[in-house]
């Protein structure tokens, strides 16, 4: 889906004359519509456009949306979240400001895009959440995030701050040692080197001035309404107020009021904190670049394809942990969503950067869990962002590091299309998966949304998860659960498998168990006075024989004699109606891996011939009673040190501790 190419196409002369709207209207894309058809674009979801700027859902505590025991071993646990078009960093910026509520976690937040100006907007949006406070006062602080995020036009010393982050961002791009230095938080790591070079294009265009490189706004914003609008353009103020109290209203975003989303649609300034007339100069972070068809040519061309029908009111501006904002009163709410957002995003920003007092109530869980009062700013908790190359998704599961690793999966709306069974192999088993809804998408009716929701799940399990019932009615968020191990017939991730060989293989030291243990039952193991005096050519005299398939002796049994007096004949293996050997008292078997890594050589464990002797030869009875036939003596050792592979990791790899095959 395409929107008008109004905002895109270069304009000369009158951009509604007659012969434009004609030459328009035949370069929708590829595809050959007139303009004047478009009488109405009402289901059809147009009015977002092709490209996010911010999300259709309010900001959410991430680690609230995790299970208990998602965090991975280590100090400090470390939590994995992958984001597949979250666009403006929303949920991270409230993840990290709830984070003083939860225990001590190591954050890793992986971003994965389909542009890059939405790369660079989260970047520079990040940027401005950390200034320190002696750099940049709270509220000044918050004024600025709300124009760059959300206002088409915004005031000069904000326009002024957009370009030197800029300018400085170009001198970081290509110096990895002084972009780790000095944005510690931030990972560009894995990009390709041409989206480095991409990037730091952007990050030009938004350091040039007007003069330098134009972007006017006002007039692509108008001709992207235009188009959106068609024959009802003359009639958008009763369209807005359609729109805004039909089904925004409608769908639980009561606190947006009639005179910021008419003003917004008119002039694309959604929080106008100051004056109007201070709002002059374009957001040149809303631009972004396509390849379009113009007089038969293929031209790269800047222009506004973003959101003219919801507006950004739905991320900070219609929830609040306040609910003293929220209040009404004849029904009418006292705080509209500009005023509501400015709020929710100075306690943000206060959390990140100064030290609070006390822990909110909303959330007993994290102070059963081990969570303490917030003592330290939230900004202080370790964390990372890691941007991924854009369209990684269909082979992330690729890359062994990537293979079951994050505990939470976040996929916006717009990137649904991106869910399948691959990129549910990059989800832990047990791990959670979060799809934004179209809930607050003006132009979807009622049974659209259904369809979509219907499509969500059916995507969601097709990719292995399962759905979780929630009563909350209608949903801004589907969420689903990711099914466990169908069985042990298909084997485990190589990192758990060696987590839990790990887990499993005790020290050496501990294998020695107790002598009262290892002393075998006098019936099952101390062998009769016939069989003791019988000639060893006697065919049922016992012979050293290989253990059971499966078996694995202690090396302790080997190395270090019983403390208690054993006639010789308990050397011998007991037969198959004997009790369980000791290694089957003292706890699960050892993988063959971890018996092969923590064995030494057979030469070393070969003790010398007189540490053999311990008794005299009148104890010892007859000799030739324990000397194995000759010639297979090394044979039948060797088969007794040797532990038996076992059948259930039969074709698995080994590998070394800790380090994946």
């Amino acid at each position: 889906m395409l929107p008008s190419a109004t905002a895109s196409l270069p304009t000369q002369g009158d951009p509604d004359s007659p012969s434009r709207r004609a030459h328009i209207g035949r370069h929708i894309g590829h595809l050959e519509l007139p303009l004047t058809a478009m009488t109405t674009v009402t289901g059809s979801g147009e009015g977002f456009g092709s490209v996010a700027w911010w999300g259709l859902s309010p900001a959410m505590d991430l680690q609230a949306e995790c299970p208990p025991d998602a965090p991975s071993p280590g100090h400090p646990p470390e939590l994995d979240i992958l984001l597949l078009g979250s666009v403006d960093a929303r949920h991270i910026l409230r993840t990290l400001a709830q984070a003083p509520r939860w225990p001590l976690r190591r954050l890793n937040f992986f971003v994965l895009e389909n542009n890059l100006e939405a790369v660079a907007r989260q970047i520079l949006i990040l940027n401005l959440a950390f200034e320190p406070p002696e750099k940049m006062g709270l509220q000044e602080k918050s004024e600025i995030f709300l124009e760059i995020w959300g206002n088409g036009l915004v005031r000069t010393q904000v326009a002024e701050y957009v370009r030197a982050q800029s300018q400085r961002m170009r001198r970081l791009l290509p110096e990895p040692d002084d972009l780790a230095a000095q944005l510690p938080q931030l990972s560009l790591e894995a990009l390709k080197f041409r989206e480095r070079d991409s990037l730091e294009a952007v990050f030009a265009f938004w350091a040039a001035s007007e003069a330098e490189a134009s972007f006017p706004l006002s007039r692509l914003w108008d001709s992207r309404l235009r188009g959106y609008l068609g024959s009802r353009y003359d009639a958008r103020l009763g369209v807005s107020d359609w729109d805004l109290h039909m089904k925004l209203h409608d769908r639980g975003a009561r606190v947006i009021n009639s005179r910021e989303f008419r003003r917004w649609r008119e002039t694309s300034v959604a929080f106008e904190i100051r004056d109007t007339s201070a709002y002059q100069l374009p957001n040149r972070t809303l631009a972004s670049g396509r390849l379009m068809s113009h007089r038969g040519e293929r031209v790269a061309v800047r222009g506004y394809w973003g959101d003219v029908a919801t507006g950004p009111f739905v991320a900070f501006g219609i929830e609040s942990d306040d609910q003293s904002v929220l209040q009404t009163r004849n029904g009418i709410p006292v705080k509209c969503a500009g005023e509501i957002s400015l709020h929710n995003v100075t306690s943000m920003f206060r959390s990140l950067v100064t030290p609070g007092d006390e822990v909110s109530e909303a959330k007993p869980e994290a102070k059963a869990e081990g969570g303490a009062p917030d003592s330290e700013p939230a900004g202080s908790r370790p964390f990372r962002v890691h941007f991924l190359p854009l369209g990684a998704a269909p082979t992330l599961h690729q890359r062994n590091r990537f293979h079951s690793r994050f505990h939470l999966l976040y996929v916006s709306c717009g990137m649904v299309h991106q869910l399948s069974p691959e990129l549910g192999a990059c989800v832990a088993p047990g791990g959670r998966l979060i799809v934004e809804l179209a809930r607050y998408l003006v132009d979807l009716r009622s049974n659209q949304l259904e369809s979509f929701s219907e499509r969500v799940r059916e995507l969601a399990e097709a990719a292995g998860f399962l759905p979780e019932s929630h009563e909350d009615l209608p949903e801004t968020f589907a969420r689903f659960s990711r099914k466990p191990p169908p069985g042990q017939d298909d084997p485990p991730p190589q990192g758990a498998r060696d987590a839990r060989q790990n887990a499993e293989a005790p020290p050496l030291d501990n294998l020695t168990p107790p002598s009262e243990i290892l002393t075998l039952p006098p019936k099952a193991s101390e062998p009769m006075s016939s069989e003791i005096l019988s000639p060893s050519s006697n065919e049922d005299a016992p012979v050293p024989t290989s253990p059971p398939r499966g078996a694995e002796p202690i090396l302790s049994e080997i190395l270090s004699p019983s403390s208690s007096a054993d006639v010789p004949g308990a050397l011998t293996l007991p037969p198959e109606d004997s009790e369980h050997a000791p290694y089957g008292i003292l706890g699960p078997t050892i993988s063959p891996d971890v018996a092969e890594m923590s064995s030494p050589h057979l030469d070393p464990m070969t003790p010398p011939s007189e540490s053999l002797s311990w008794r005299t030869d009148a104890e010892l009875g007859p000799p030739g009673i324990l000397t194995p036939p000759p010639g297979d003596s090394d044979s039948a050792l060797s088969d007794f040190l040797s532990p038996a592979p076992n059948p259930d990791d039969s074709g698995m790899p080994a590998g070394e501790p800790g380090h994946p095959s």
